[in-house]
């Protein structure tokens, strides 16, 4: 007997970030990145969110303050996902990351979206992206979703601005 699916109208909510200093990751998260801070707890915790939702971001130091990043290697979060509603405001996100000079550690075309990739500066890695429309996703012979993974052009990303 095949199982039931997920209902199709799950979304993930919400992700919580170790940190070892609240103040530097709010510097990023709210600074560069833009979101809203929605609630703080002295130097342990604080929620962002972008337009009014009570936290996307979870920041916190209850077992993290002054600690390092977990060693490569180890299991762990790869990465977390923040997704942008147009192009535009992915080049928008690729300006505020340059204007900081953060670093990108990758930048891709995967047919159905187009990535940027960092890292926080507690080591927690951030992919920001957008979505093409659905009826422009690659699709192969039999319908499936043909993602692939090739070279993001920046420039072309920044013509967008």
């Amino acid at each position: 007997m095949k199982e039931k699916t997920i209902d199709p109208n799950v979304r993930v909510g919400q992700v919580d970030l170790k940190v070892a200093n609240l103040q530097r990751a709010l510097d990023v998260y709210c600074g560069v990145l833009g979101f809203e801070l929605t609630q703080r707890y002295d130097e342990e915790a604080a929620f962002v969110s972008a337009g009014g939702y009570h936290h996307h971001i979870g920041l916190n130091t209850w077992e993290s303050r002054d600690g390092s990043p977990p060693p490569t290697g180890t299991t762990g979060l790869y990465h977390f996902a923040i997704l942008y509603p147009t192009r535009a405001a992915l080049a928008d996100a690729l300006r505020r990351l340059m204007q900081a000079n953060i670093s990108l550690e990758g930048a891709s075309d995967h047919g159905v979206s187009e990535a940027l990739y960092l890292s926080d500066p507690d080591g927690n890695g951030i992919e920001l992206y957008w979505d093409r429309p659905r009826e422009s996703w690659p699709r192969d012979a039999n319908g499936q979703i043909e993602m692939f993974t090739r070279r993001l052009d920046l420039e072309n990303l920044l013509a967008e601005l």
